[in-house]
């Protein structure tokens, strides 16, 4: 199955651009090749273009501490385990004081350091990055793997808690969403959202065996799927052929 995320607002597509930007830099910083940790560098900037947003902090400890409200109402619930809401409320708890405690935007310490700095000023370049560019850096990329490791795992810290918060919040939205089996009658499928909730985002799974890809639209009253198959022209035509099953969430 392959799973397709729609966000409904600029928010959750934010959270969710950080997300996949933190994941890359998981799979690039334990790699040992000077390409990959190139690579990692320019995620870093990648996160701090995104994260760089003057509201971007604040709008990430406003939803931490409104999932806390929200869990803590649950208390006395005869269905709720209260020892797992208290990790969840202590986990949200860390990451709204690891967050708050960083001064400035996201990734202010890392525009400090000179060297990086450069780097960035040239990395947008094509090929700005060569030896006789930046000799100070082909020189990094020659040094052991482990120190290079050591240099981005310091760097990649200073973004931590950012990562672990949006980490959080996505799983939380993730979470509260049911899954439902629908058909897409001639490769379209549209639905009407309820009245009186605000969802966050749609989450789409397909039989990655179909060889069809959804085309997602919506807005805070309604949605809507179109099946899509790359043609031999390779371009996306509508796959109005067929009735195809799939699996959707909303998340509230």
């Amino acid at each position: 199955m392959i799973l397709y995320e729609y966000p409904f607002n600029e928010r959750i597509r934010t959270y969710l651009r950080l997300e996949h930007l933190f994941r890359r830099l998981g799979e690039l910083v334990p790699r040992t090749h000077p390409l990959d940790h190139h690579f990692a560098i320019q995620t870093i900037f990648e996160v701090m273009d995104v994260a760089a947003r003057a509201d971007m902090k604040t709008d990430v400890l406003k939803d931490l501490e409104k999932h806390k409200q929200q869990l803590n109402s649950y208390r006395g619930n005869p269905a709720i385990s209260e020892a797992a809401l208290d990790q969840v409320v202590n986990r949200l708890d860390d990451c709204f004081s690891a967050l708050n405690a960083i001064s400035g935007k996201m990734g202010q310490t890392l525009t400090d350091n000179d060297w990086l700095m450069a780097i960035r000023s040239r990395i947008g370049i094509p090929g700005g990055t060569c030896e006789f560019d930046l000799p100070a850096y082909f020189d990094w990329q020659h040094q052991p793997a482990e120190q290079r490791q050591r240099d981005l795992g310091e760097w990649v810290g200073q973004l931590a808690p950012l990562a672990e918060a949006i980490h959080w919040l996505l799983k939380l939205l993730r979470d509260a969403g049911s899954p439902q089996k629908v058909v897409a009658v001639g490769g379209q499928f549209q639905q009407n959202l309820p009245q009186g909730r605000t969802f966050q985002m749609l989450r789409v799974h397909i039989d990655g065996g179909l060889g069809l890809v959804p085309e997602i639209s919506g807005n805070r009253l309604m949605f809507s799927v179109r099946m899509m198959r790359m043609g031999e022209d390779h371009r996306l035509h509508g796959a109005t052929d067929a009735d195809i099953n799939f699996e959707l969430s909303l998340c509230a």
